[in-house]
C-alpha cells in the first residue's frame, strides 16, 4: 500500500476526515481568480490556495484531509481558492509555484507558509492553522 493511501487509511481511522459528520460551517470555495484572491487579501482574510491536478494521487488525498480542516469552525471565515495545476500558469507563475499538490497560505497580503506534497493530516492541519 502506498504512503499517500496508507494516511488516508490512518485519517478515516481516526476521524480527520469526519467533515461530513460536522456542521456545514466550512469555509468557501472557489477557483483561483486574480479578482477573488486580491479581494480577500484587502479586507484580510484567511486564504487557503491549493494546485491541484486531477491526475495527481497526492492531490486526490490532500483535498479530503484540506476539507476537514476547513470544516472546523476557526475557519468559518476562509476562502480556499484552487489552481488547476495543467491549464492556469499565470496564477502559478504570480506565486512562485512550481508543483501540483502545493497549498499555501495567507492571512491578508502575508503569506504564512506554503508546502508541497505533504499528506499527514497533522501538518496539512498545522499549515492551514498558520492563517488564523
Amino acid at each position: 500500500m502506498s504512503v499517500a493511501r496508507r494516511t488516508f487509511a490512518a485519517a478515516l481511522a481516526f476521524g480527520w476526515i469526519a467533515a461530513a459528520q460536522r456542521p456545514a460551517a466550512a469555509a468557501e470555495r472557489a477557483v483561483f481568480t486574480d479578482a477573488t484572491f486580491a479581494a480577500a487579501q484587502a479586507t484580510g482574510r484567511k486564504v487557503v490556495i491549493e494546485v491541484t491536478a486531477p491526475w495527481c494521487p497526492t492531490c486526490r488525498v490532500q483535498r479530503p484531509l484540506i476539507d476537514a480542516t476547513l470544516a472546523q469552525p476557526e475557519f468559518s471565515d476562509a476562502l480556499l481558492l484552487s489552481i488547476d495545476f495543467d491549464s492556469m500558469k499565470a496564477p502559478q507563475r504570480q506565486l512562485n509555484v512550481r508543483s501540483q499538490s502545493t497549498i499555501l497560505v495567507f492571512r491578508g497580503a502575508e503569506e504564512r507558509g506554503r508546502a508541497t506534497g505533504i499528506t499527514d493530516p497533522a501538518a496539512i492541519a498545522a499549515l492551514l492553522r498558520r492563517a488564523l
